[in-house]
């Protein structure tokens, strides 16, 4: 009889996901995913729109004020992001 060892849930779902290639495409969904979470309800209130191309993180904001301050907070949001996924996912932001 050949002895198996248990494995959770999660493992066997990442290793599908690992398996399938898509790791990557799960990480950046996450990301969007966690968007409100990292820059707070405040921030989140005026976001339109988000999404990932090419490593890019592009977000549309409503407030032309709130732009211009996160232009000065971008490699605080990558590196936010980025953690919060718990890997490289994007390398850049654009501010719409």
């Amino acid at each position: 009889m050949k002895k198996r060892y248990a494995q959770s849930v999660a493992e066997i779902i990442d290793k599908a996901f690992e398996d399938t290639g898509l790791t990557h495409t799960v990480a950046e969904q996450r990301l969007c995913y966690l968007w409100p979470e990292i820059v707070g309800p405040g921030i989140n209130r005026y976001t339109t729109r988000r999404y990932i191309a090419d490593g890019t993180l592009h977000v549309y904001i409503s407030s032309g004020v709130l732009k211009g301050e996160l232009q000065f907070m971008k490699s605080r949001l990558i590196a936010s992001l980025n953690k919060a996924v718990g890997t490289e996912v994007i390398h850049s932001v654009v501010i719409h």
